[in-house]
């Protein structure tokens, strides 16, 4: 994925929009694929939107945003403070923040939910991603959860060793709020990429996957 030229010959990727519906989520669905594009890619420019950021959850995402941005050349943080797990009752006004990205910035590459997901936020994300973005390469990424809803990802980004331990150390460091949640560990994070790594053959045995539904080269 990350030697692809999306936008065609005369137009590689530099341009990345990760959404994602909660303070977390952009960071455990697809963090090493980030870290990863920031470091291969310096010129790469990014604009991050997380629609349920509030109180203590919001300086968390900015922090985090920030920390996992810092080497971009261009980052632009967008947080939005709607209600956790009430988005699909906001729909309007949340469609409304998409379109407003959609005016000002054109991304190369969309890093969004799973439109499968078993949480409400995510679907009603994913939804209004493509509800958006019609013309752009989308991969959807997985988020681990009790719903036991994880699908057969068929687009995987192989990460080296460096890319799973900061991810996870990134996670760890950045969202404390979250620390007493049995599922927000670092042996679900890693078991996960490994799970992926496996499938996908990856020297290192760690990945990403990601879900395609449309991919045009």
């Amino acid at each position: 994925m990350l030697t692809l030229q999306p936008g065609g010959h005369d137009r590689p990727l530099r341009r990345l929009l990760a959404i994602g519906a909660h303070s977390d989520d952009i960071e455990i669905g697809c963090g090493a694929t980030i870290l990863r594009l920031v470091h291969e890619r310096p010129e790469l420019e990014v604009c991050w939107m997380v629609l349920s950021a509030r109180g203590v959850r919001s300086d968390e995402a900015r922090a985090s945003a920030e920390a996992m941005l810092s080497g971009a050349a261009q980052r632009d943080i967008v947080l939005h403070a709607f209600r956790d797990a009430y988005l699909p009752y906001e729909g309007s006004a949340v469609k409304e923040c998409f379109e407003e990205i959609k005016q000002r910035f054109e991304p190369d590459l969309i890093l969004t939910h799973y439109g499968q997901d078993a949480h409400q936020d995510h679907r009603l994300v994913s939804e209004l991603t493509w509800n958006t973005f019609r013309d752009h390469l989308i991969l959807e990424f997985e988020i681990p959860k009790y719903d036991g809803d994880l699908g057969r990802t068929n687009f995987f980004v192989r990460l080296e060793d460096w890319h799973v331990h900061r991810k996870v150390e990134h996670l760890l460091e950045h969202f404390p709020s979250q620390h007493g949640r049995q599922w927000f560990s670092e042996r679900v994070f890693r078991s996960l990429m490994r799970l992926r790594g496996m499938e996908s053959n990856a020297p290192s045995g760690y990945a990403e996957g990601f879900y395609s539904r449309k991919v045009v080269v």
